[in-house]
Order: C-alpha cells, then structure tokens, then sequence
C-alpha cells in the first residue's frame, strides 16, 4: 500500500545550524518533544511509526479516528494514484476553507512510499455484507458511523480497514491501519517523488520517475466544502 506525505529529500532542520553535529543535536531535541510511541512501534522507521504517537490531542476527527487522545491510525491506499488523489483534495480543502491564503507558486514537493502488511484479522467495507451499509462508510463528512466500527474493530482485535475512496475518480481502495503490528518489514519497500501544481480550482500532481501525470479538478470530487 502507498501513502504520501511532505518530500523526504530535504531536512528542513539543516538551514537552521552552522555544521551536521548541531544538525544532529537539534533533531534530538525535537524528537525528545513528540509524544511518545507505542512499545510495539518501536524498530520502525519513522514514516511508519508517526500515526502511532498517541500522547498528543489529535486536533479533528478523521473518519475511523475520533478527535482527542485517540489511539492512531495509519492511512494509506493500495494504489499510489489513489493516495495522490486524496492529498490533492486535501490540499484544495485547505485553501477552501482559508480563502485569503495565498496559493503556492511554486510546486509542492511530496513523497510517495510503499509499504506491506499483512494480518488475518480485518474487515472489507467493499465486500459484502458491510458492503451493503456502504452509504455509512461513504459520506463525505458525517464519520461517526465510521468511528463507531473502528472502536468495535479495536476491541475485537480488528487490525485493518479495508474502504472505498471517495476522493479517487476510479474509486481505489483505501486502508486504515490500527496496530503497527502489521508491517511485514520496518522500512518502506519503495519511494517516488510527486510535485502538486495547485490551482483554485484543480491539482496537477507529477512523477518525476517514472513519468506519470494525474489532474483532478475541484468539481469532481463533489464534496460540499469545496
């Protein structure tokens, strides 16, 4: 599965210091300020383990994550164009909700890696019979319902949610993660850099390698914030 998240070919931190020592001592001291991870997270590299620091407030609900000091949850998708479209419409809510913000001129740098899990224990929201609630899992901004399996998943032991994206114009498959647990390895398997051109009114996301353009404009993805 993909996910994608800002561009890990730069460390931010390096333009704050004179030398790689100090460098090294400031992302000691960041990293000593984030909350704490779970003991079975630990090993993992950091693009894994992140959505599992549960000390903080999480600000918002997400739709199988409740607002508060939930426990994390890992997005990602099966297919890297799907995680892609859920960022770009991301990326046009943001600017949709904060009208007077300023678009970017230039392009977003972002990156989109791979990992693999596995686990005997999950539940397909594309199959049925769960299939046949699907306007419940579906809705584009009502996630209780979506809450309320993931709280009842958890306590049965439920690793993994398997849902459609309604972000996707090919409507891919989107996973929710519960437990770290279910990384088959501690690393990602692959990595692709992505640039997202953003416009008022779509979003042009490019792979450098190999060549791959996708376009989505805001209409269609039929979200009323939008």
């Amino acid at each position: 599965m993909w996910r994608v998240v800002e561009a890990q070919n730069k460390v931010s931190t390096l333009k704050l210091v004179d030398n790689l020592d100090e460098q090294y001592l400031l992302e000691d001291l960041i990293e000593a300020t984030k909350p704490k991870l779970p003991k079975q997270c630990s090993g993992l590299n950091f693009l894994l383990s992140s959505p599992f620091r549960y000390d903080a407030e999480y600000p918002n609900g997400s739709r199988f994550r409740r607002a508060g000091k939930t426990l994390g949850v890992f997005y990602a998708s099966e297919d890297v164009k799907t995680a892609v479209a859920e960022l770009c419409f991301y990326r046009l809510l943001f600017f949709s909700e904060s009208p007077q913000t300023q678009m970017p001129a230039n392009p977003g740098e972002y990156t989109a890696f791979s990992v693999e899990y596995k686990t005997d224990i999950g539940l397909d929201l594309m199959d049925a019979p769960l299939s046949d609630q699907s306007s419940l899992w579906l809705h584009p901004t009502i996630y209780g319902p979506c809450q309320d399996l993931a709280d009842a998943a958890r306590q049965v032991g439920v690793q993994a949610i398997r849902y459609e994206s309604i972000r996707d114009p090919e409507r891919g498959a989107n996973l929710a993660l519960l437990d770290c647990a279910v990384f088959c390895k501690p690393e990602p398997t692959s990595l692709q850099s992505w640039q997202l051109f953003l416009r008022r009114d779509s979003v042009q996301a490019l792979r450098e390698f190999p060549r791959l353009t996708l376009n989505f404009e805001k209409s269609g993805f039929n979200d009323p914030r939008l």
